[in-house]
């Protein structure tokens, strides 16, 4: 006889908890970025590195997490994918700062929306898996999209593919990591890798233009040494949340932090969202509902045919 479905843990329900934090903290992020100016997007990724590499120093002291972390830096191969890790990071944060600075961020949102279309593409092309036809039709609905937006709206949405790929691709690189090494440790490793790119971008930016730190305001110079910690936060909630419940339910809450951004492009900063934009958008999120409903009906599937094989004679 089948067991009934166990209530909810108080793991699983701290958990959603947590991964939900991460998203609704993840799409409120352009609101925060905004208030930074008249700071340009290099320099603000040049602090946000720096600032996001001591914060963890100050959490690998407090967490006493030190040994762990010695112990990641005496592997190579584990130091090598982290130095990637970094490099594709650096990437989406360059260019989501650039989006969420110059009046893009309905675009960054379309980067995300897509990510996890990207994600399944990436792996048929890198991993060599192999899928069904419904994931199939979900990326043609989405090369469909960045048509529709590319032909209709003339202007190739660049900054939403490249979120879209550096993103796909770091989730790849973390992938091979794996459970080696854990959150706080990957993003102090990632941002030790940075610091040389952090340098050159203030020293850059130094003489171009002059450094705002601490020139606009006193509240201007809080939240911009608050960027070490909003970059942190985030990630080590997400990765809280992601070890305590199942993938189906970070699959569905993924999208809350797009909807945000999107909300606020549309409807806070009034930027323009033209027909073709709408119908763009629109294929996306039909191909979305399609990817869910196909991940959640094959979770359940393979939860039931788990549950036959176990159930005594």
């Amino acid at each position: 006889m089948t067991a009934a479905p166990s209530a909810p843990t108080g793991g699983s329900t701290r958990g959603a908890v947590y991964a939900l934090s991460a998203y609704l903290l993840w799409g409120v992020l352009p609101i925060y970025f905004l208030q930074l100016k008249p700071t340009g997007p290099f320099e603000v990724v040049a602090w946000r590195i720096i600032l996001a590499f001591l914060f963890c120093l100050i959490l690998l002291t407090v967490l006493r997490a030190w040994r762990p972390f010695l112990a990641i830096v005496r592997q190579p191969r584990l130091m090598g994918l982290t130095a990637v890790a970094g490099v594709l990071i650096y990437i989406n944060w360059q260019t989501y700062l650039y989006g969420a600075l110059t009046n893009h961020v309905i675009e960054t949102s379309l980067g995300y929306f897509i990510n996890p279309i990207v994600t399944v593409l990436l792996g048929v092309i890198v991993l060599r898996e192999r899928l069904r036809i419904v994931p199939w039709i979900a990326i043609g609905l989405a090369v469909v999209a960045v048509a529709v937006i590319v032909i209709g709206y003339g202007a190739f949405p660049w900054i939403a593919l490249t979120l879209a790929f550096s993103f796909g691709f770091y989730g790849l690189v973390k992938k091979q990591i794996g459970p080696a090494v854990d959150a706080v440790s990957g993003l102090t490793l990632e941002s030790l890798w940075l610091l040389p790119v952090a340098a050159v971008q203030l020293v850059f930016v130094a003489n171009l233009t002059g450094i705002t730190l601490g020139t606009a305001g006193a509240l201007h110079t809080v939240l911009l040494l608050l960027a070490g910690a909003v970059t942190a936060v985030p990630l080590l909630l997400f990765a809280s949340g992601a070890r305590r419940v199942p993938l189906t339910v970070i699959g569905l809450l993924q999208f809350v932090a797009p909807i945000i951004q999107f909300a606020i492009g549309v409807w806070v900063l009034g930027e323009p969202m033209t027909l073709e934009r709408w119908i763009g958008f629109g294929l996306v999120w039909v191909a979305l509902i399609v990817l869910s409903v196909d991940s959640i009906v094959m979770s359940r599937r393979h939860r039931r045919s788990v549950s036959d094989v176990a159930e005594p004679v």
